[in-house]
């Protein structure tokens, strides 16, 4: 990748560009290929050393043993309508995954669990174990996933609002008149409870699809957040889940070999300090070292709001609205991230065949989900968190030396600032001080579900919330979705009502990115839908 710029004397006159983009996260990049693919010249400047923001891989503790830092799962991309574009020049330049066909599994204190995979019928008899009549309904619900999902992935892949968006509520009339319409609104707005409780009677199935709203920042019984646990449950069951081959970096990696090829620069460890916005058509980046990039066409932001217009935009004043819209933009909890080397998978208890799984859930009730996220944000150290537990090597073998693995455990949901520890067993302390001793807790619980576990530790990294917002700012206090995705700061109101769009008040300044519709998650839908709105 180039660090500085090639084809500019830089010191007698600014490189220019048609687009700068700041920040080389997977929406800042993707916005990128895609102008660059419409002859628009790009410039991407990233503060860091290497492109990804979220999505990087790291031999973070033995040679040989490769890390996804933050995110894992790449089916969002894989699905995207970017990927869709550009999946043969993106394949083309080493794009690589892995599929799961056994997608993800809760486990229970009882010593049982349940999976999901891409086997309908498997499925199935899983859940009728439990009760016959949530088999039927579960299945019921599978059939008719095909009939919702094209109008909800149509929705989240339309800018909001637009007359795609608007379109896509009509082709929903169309096809099921006001009882779809209906259907569609109240999965929207539902809690993860309530719609479960409408469909299904077993604790542990709701449980198990319940799990992904913690994903997000949603406890059971928060408004809006069904959509996901049901989106992740049926199109794992209909399409499997991927991860990257090698690490999820392998995305970055090839939109960046992507953009380059199509004319595009990426400048690493270039931190921007100032925009200046001026009349007419001059926009000015300026870098820390002094250097300056003129954007004729658009400034692309993919940062978090918050850190662009708390100090970064100059010379130009904000609307009160937006700027107290900015100001007020909430974070979600934070997470931890806990990364070991293994001599081997863990042995769990409910079942050898969870080895086999791409990500174990360990939640297992929804009494203790509304605990840990009330502990959370009430800044308690949670008694026991929700943990995801990754497990990439089970699918895919190259990111560690024969015979030994990786293990990626989330740890949901957390608080910036320690007030106390819910279990009185910690003192209360800053996050350096204490997240040794919580990363124990998250290793005995894992122990208590796989007996034997600590004992194939070979070694360990851990990551408070403030080391992963040290290691990208846009994880303000450890939020991984930069920003709360409750109904308040989601569809219309992300980030904030009126400029939901990807335009700022300001003319010619754009952002996308995780703070924006549709939200977190890698599937690239901000990005694209700005660089298609700006170069059709």
């Amino acid at each position: 990748m180039h660090t500085e710029i090639k084809s500019k004397h830089w010191w007698n006159e600014m490189a220019e560009f048609d687009a700068v983009v700041l920040g080389a996260g997977h929406n800042g990049l993707a916005a990128a290929v895609h102008l660059a693919a419409k002859g628009w010249t790009v410039a991407v400047v990233e503060a860091k050393a290497s492109a990804g923001g979220a999505v990087k891989t790291q031999e973070l503790i033995e040679p040989g043993f490769r890390h996804d830092l933050a995110a894992m799962n790449l089916s969002m991309f894989a699905g995207s309508a970017f990927h869709q574009t550009y999946a043969q020049e993106l394949a083309a330049h080493g794009l690589k995954f892995v599929p799961a066909s056994k997608c993800f599994a809760s486990v229970f204190p009882d010593g049982t669990h349940l999976g999901i995979g891409t086997d309908r019928s498997i499925n199935k008899a899983a859940i009728a174990a439990l009760s016959e009549k949530d088999a039927e309904s579960f299945a019921a619900m599978s059939d008719d996933f095909g009939a919702k999902a094209p109008h909800l992935f149509g929705l989240l892949g339309a800018p909001m609002p637009s007359f795609q968006s608007a379109k896509t509520v009509w082709k929903a009339w169309r096809a099921g008149g006001i009882p779809l319409l209906t259907d569609l609104l109240r999965l929207l707005l539902s809690s993860p409870r309530g719609f479960l409780d409408r469909h299904f009677d077993n604790e542990k199935l709701k449980v198990t699809m319940a799990t992904w709203g913690l994903h997000l920042d949603f406890p059971p019984d928060a408004s809006g957040g069904a959509l996901f646990p049901y989106l992740e449950t049926m199109a794992d069951q209909a399409f499997g889940m991927v991860i990257g081959e090698g690490g999820a970096d392998t995305i970055i990696k090839a939109m960046v070999s992507l953009l380059q090829s199509k004319g595009g620069e990426v400048f690493l460890n270039s931190p921007a300090t100032s925009l200046d916005v001026f009349s007419g058509t001059k926009k000015i980046v300026t870098l820390a070292d002094g250097r300056r990039l003129t954007a004729k066409r658009a400034i692309i932001s993919n940062i978090h709001p918050q850190l662009l217009f708390g100090g970064m935009v100059k010379n130009t004043p904000l609307p009160p609205k937006f700027a107290e819209g900015i100001k007020s933009y909430r974070s979600g909890p934070g997470a931890m991230m806990i990364h070991l080397t293994l001599d081997g998978l863990p042995d769990w208890t409910a079942s050898p065949d969870l080895k086999s799984y791409a990500y174990v859930h360990i939640a297992p009730t929804l009494s203790m989900m509304t605990k840990v996220y009330d502990e959370a944000i009430s800044g308690l150290l949670p008694q026991e968190p929700a943990l995801v537990v990754g497990q990439p090597t089970a699918l895919d073998p190259t990111r560690a030396p024969d015979g030994k693995h990786v293990l990626w455990v989330q740890v949901r949901v957390l608080p910036a600032e320690i007030k106390g520890d819910a279990a009185g067993e910690i003192a209360a302390g800053d996050w350096a001080s204490v997240k040794d001793a919580y990363a124990e807790r998250v290793i005995s619980i894992i122990e208590n579900y796989a007996p034997g576990f600590r004992s194939k530790i070979r070694g360990k990294s851990v990551w408070s919330p403030l080391d992963l917002q040290a290691e990208n700012p846009n994880l303000i206090g450890g939020d991984s979705l930069s920003g709360s995705h409750h109904l308040d700061q989601n569809f219309l109101f992300r980030p904030v009502a009126g400029y939901s769009r990807y335009k700022s008040p300001i003319d010619g300044l754009y952002m996308c990115g995780a703070a924006t519709w549709p939200g977190a998650g890698t599937g690239a839908g901000s990005g694209f839908m700005l660089a298609k709105m700006l170069a059709g």
